[in-house]
This record gives structure tokens, C-alpha cells and sequence, in this order.
């Protein structure tokens, strides 16, 4: 049985709704946690992470933080882009969810910046190939941006961001298709609720409206993920 890894960045973003798609498609799931609990408000700290090469596609979850903070690069945000440049050398299936996708953006080539305005909430999407990236509404919750490698295809973007990139086996997501209930509610939980009310939202609302999407959402992954897996397998074929 295949093995997927994902790295969960801090102890509030776990595999949620795509590790369990991962394991409806027949796949085993592991874990491993970049920052500890105790290092959240001070997330510069040394990192080894674990060798891709040890399992059999990576998931690059959410964070809190910016791509582009120095002070993570010199730690292990340049650690991790290593990671997925050598996955990638593999020809390792990669996905990278909101920080994770703006982390594959920026290991090739792409320009990881501020975006004009934030996107937080349950907000459709523009998408070229609905039969894989359904239209949403996805939960967005960011204020960066990527600018899509030259070379990747674009697949689905927003008013304020691209949405979704391909290239080769990476396909970088800017939304959450992991996002369930229990955790919107720990992100909430762990200074969200202050951040959302910062964007004229209420987080009760919020959680109001996680929990009537989520069975819905579920499936969108589900079609999301089965779509990507789809392709990687083409991709093998060649």
C-alpha cells in the first residue's frame, strides 16, 4: 500500500479532509510536524526533515508564515524547498496547500509576494478544468500570493490570486481542500478568530458555515485528488 507523507508546518493544520481522500483511494498516511506547539510564536527554529524518498508522495500543508521570511529560509522553509526539489527529480507526486503551494511556487521559479488584499473565507474560483479542480466554493484563508512558474500550467485562479498550478507531478493548490470543522475550529482557536474579525468575518459564522460545507467540500477533494492522481499516473506512463 502506498505511503503519503504529509508535513504539517504547526500542530493546528492536520491532514483533515485530504488525508482522508488519500486514504478512500488506498493510501496510508503519515505525519510529521515542523513546528512544535511550544516554538508557534517563535518558528525560526532547526528543522530535520524527514527523506521523501522514504514514501511515495509528499502533501505540503498550510501555515501561518510567509514563504519569503528570511528568517524561516535561513531555518527550514530552504530545507524544505530542497525536499521538493529533490522529489521533484524523482518525479515524486508533490501537492502544496496555501503555504505549501506558495513553498512549490517559489522551488521553481515562481515569485512569492504580498497580494493586494487578503482572501478569508468559503469563496468560489475561476477554473479551467472543473472536472478536476471543481469551482468551490473552497475555504480561502491567505495573504500571500504566488506567481505561477514559467512552465507550469495554471488551472484555476481568483480575483486576487492563482488558485492552482501543475507542473509535472506538483500541482500547488492556493486553497484548502484539507479544510474541515475540527479544524477551522483550532485554527480559530490558535489566533484565527482575531484575524478573520480583521476581515469583517465572524468566526462563529464562520464555523456556522464550514459545518453545512463540509460534506460538499469533501467531495470536491475527493474529485479533486482522484483527478491529480489520474494525471501523475499519465505522466508515468510516457
Amino acid at each position: 500500500m502506498p505511503t503519503v507523507l504529509f508535513i504539517e508546518h504547526d500542530h493546528v493544520s492536520p491532514p483533515g479532509l485530504l488525508g482522508d481522500a488519500f486514504e478512500k483511494c488506498g493510501w496510508d498516511v503519515a505525519e510529521f510536524l515542523v513546528v512544535p506547539p511550544e516554538s508557534f510564536d517563535s518558528p525560526a527554529i532547526d528543522v530535520r526533515l524527514p527523506d521523501p524518498l522514504h514514501y511515495d508522495a509528499v502533501v505540503l500543508l498550510g501555515a501561518p508564515w510567509s514563504v519569503y521570511d528570511e528568517a524561516l529560509q535561513e531555518r527550514w522553509v530552504g530545507e524544505e524547498i530542497a525536499l521538493a526539489r529533490q522529489a521533484d527529480a524523482e518525479g515524486m507526486p508533490v501537492i502544496g496547500v496555501c503555504f505549501g503551494g506558495q513553498l512549490l511556487a517559489a522551488t521553481h521559479g515562481g515569485r512569492v509576494e504580498r497580494a493586494a488584499c487578503a482572501e478569508v473565507g468559503w469563496t468560489r474560483i475561476h477554473s479551467r478544468v472543473p472536472e478536476f479542480i471543481p469551482e468551490g466554493p473552497w475555504l480561502q484563508w491567505h495573504q500571500d500570493r504566488w506567481h505561477t512558474p514559467a512552465g507550469a500550467a495554471e488551472l484555476a485562479h481568483s480575483l486576487v490570486a492563482p488558485q492552482a498550478f501543475m507542473l509535472r507531478a506538483n500541482l500547488a493548490v492556493q486553497f484548502h481542500p484539507e479544510a474541515d470543522e475540527t479544524e477551522v475550529a483550532l485554527w480559530l482557536e490558535a489566533g484565527g478568530a482575531d484575524y478573520v474579525r480583521q476581515h469583517n468575518l465572524d468566526p462563529d459564522e464562520l464555523l456556522r458555515i464550514t459545518r453545512r460545507e463540509q460534506a460538499r467540500a469533501a467531495q470536491c477533494t475527493e474529485k479533486l485528488l482522484k483527478g491529480y492522481l489520474e494525471r501523475v499516473h499519465d505522466l508515468n506512463r510516457r
